[in-house]
């Protein structure tokens, strides 16, 4: 199962899961798995199904793709003056503001804060840029517990798993498996699961709720990222769609926020763009359930103590590209992984970062850099077909970058802040795909012969498993249904009499 993969001594490492292969050998092996697969196809297919109709909802969503896209890249552009004007705003609200300029000193940062509060517990909201600093093993090192509060980082908590997708970490887990690690591990983090309980989604939510019930009235610390941070108000954003967000954000009587430098935007009214694109492009929601924000301090109103960890880790790097840079306008909606292929069937873990899919094959590369196997295989874990630009609701053109990125890699260049050079050997099954290509073309090129080879398929309508060297590609996917008859015999049956 995926999980076990995730428990064979693999660690996460600043955003890398050190001791993985390269994509794909990682790929190959996710493939082959049955329940992982069925997982995937039935999560993303739900997911981007209701992101389309959501987005079909708004007129004017081509029109609000490109202010995003506007936004960010003027962001990015003057993204030194707008830090520096967001620091102030921060510090005038009575907040801190700390820089880091990797995930070493962020994890430094925050462990010395949480042990200046005399507690050796933390409650956190759902946050990337802490998974991609590590920082859940960083306190665990100094001995203090980081407890997960949003619903699918729990899971993947209690199950000593790691996160697979963006928005829903745990989305290569079904039911039962979620009921039997909730059995088996909650008692050892706190309240224990109810006896006998099911795999009702229902059933589960509650177990859930009353295991978090009682750190969150009990802890005294908070730690979340952030969506985006107002340079002009130094206000941060959450959006989450559970409420256990809200309840780490203002019950703790300190707060450690950890955003990367790319999530700040100039002014409040920017972020009339993003909550309304933001939510429809990642949960298919009109408006996000829960979007909380906060400006500093108040006395007598949420957390006594507020910390902004500002991080860069690789950030102003990926800045200085003038193609890579793009990957710095995303917002975490996942739609491209969603709607990608080879997501659906190889997963998140194959990926071998926090940041899985199509942005992830873009950004960790240029976070990272290329000095190991699994990061120079990233930019090759894609077939270009541009379904996550249609979909990124701030006009990323992923393909474009996956195609700088490899440039770069097989020319040997430019190398990592390390000074290491990767060498990228070519992929076996090169002659297999040629002869396959060549007898398509053989086929295609002649209507009478492919006519004979659809109406076969037709009568083959049960056929799971193709013979000989196909049986290698359907042993990894499922075949689709196989029309009744071939579309020409359709067309020649309902269209051409009406002539």
């Amino acid at each position: 199962m995926a999980g076990d993969v995730a428990r064979t001594g693999v660690t996460v490492v600043s955003g890398a899961f050190l001791g993985m292969p390269a994509f794909p050998e990682a790929a190959r092996a996710a493939v082959h798995d049955a329940t992982l697969r069925a997982n995937l196809r039935h999560a993303t297919r739900t997911i981007r199904d209701k992101r389309a109709r959501a987005v079909a909802e708004l007129a004017d969503f081509p029109q609000l793709r490109a202010a995003g896209h506007a936004v960010k890249d003027h962001t990015l552009r003057h993204l030194d003056t707008y830090l520096l004007r967001l620091e102030a705003a921060v510090t005038a609200a009575g907040g801190t503001v700390h820089w880091a300029a990797d995930a070493a000193e962020a994890n430094r940062i925050v462990t010395e804060l949480v042990l200046a509060t005399g507690e050796r517990e933390a409650v956190k909201v759902k946050s990337m840029a802490t998974q991609e600093t590590g920082l859940n093993e960083a306190l665990a090192e100094a001995g203090i517990r980081a407890y997960e509060t949003d619903l699918a980082e729990l899971i993947v908590q209690l199950g000593h798993d790691r996160p697979s997708h963006i928005l829903v970490p745990a989305i290569h887990r079904n039911r039962s498996e979620i009921r039997d690690i909730f059995r088996a591990e909650m008692g050892g983090w706190g309240r224990p699961a109810p006896e006998g309980l099911g795999d009702d989604p229902r059933e589960l939510a509650e177990a859930a709720r009353l295991h978090l019930r009682e750190k969150f009235l009990r802890a005294k610390v908070g730690i979340s990222g952030a969506n985006f941070m107002v340079a002009e108000t130094g206000t941060l954003v959450v959006l989450e769609s559970e409420g256990n967000g809200r309840m780490c954000l203002t019950l703790p009587e300190t707060l450690i926020s950890v955003v990367g430098i790319e999530k700040v935007v100039p002014t409040f009214r920017d972020l009339e763009i993003f909550l309304q694109t933001l939510p429809r492009s990642a949960t298919a929601e009109r408006m996000n359930p829960y979007t909380t924000l906060w400006t500093g301090t108040t006395d007598g109103d949420g957390p006594r103590t507020f910390h902004l960890v500002l991080l860069d880790n690789g950030r102003t790097d990926t800045l200085a590209d003038d193609v890579g840079r793009q990957a710095l306008r995303c917002i975490r909606c996942s739609a491209c992984l969603n709607v990608c292929p080879v997501y659906e069937r190889a997963g998140g873990h194959a990926y071998g970062s926090v940041y899985p899919g199509p942005i992830g094959a873009i950004l960790s590369p240029q976070l990272r850099g290329t000095a190991s196997g699994i990061d120079a295989s990233l930019p090759f874990a894609s077939t270009l077909c541009g379904a996550c630009y249609e979909v990124c609701p701030v006009g990323i053109d992923i393909p474009e970058v996956l195609v700088h990125l490899r440039e770069r890699i097989v020319q040997g260049g430019p190398v990592t802040r390390a000074g290491a050079r990767v060498r990228i050997r070519p992929a076996r099954g090169h002659a297999a795909e040629r002869a396959a290509v060549r007898a398509a073309r053989l086929l295609l090129d002649r209507p009478t012969a492919l006519h004979t080879a659809e109406r076969l398929l037709a009568r083959a309508r049960r056929l799971r498993h193709l013979p000989g060297p196909g049986r290698a590609w359907t042993d990894t996917r499922a075949l689709p249904a196989v029309p009744a008859e071939p579309f020409r015999d359709w067309w020649r049956r309902e269209r051409e009499p009406q002539r």
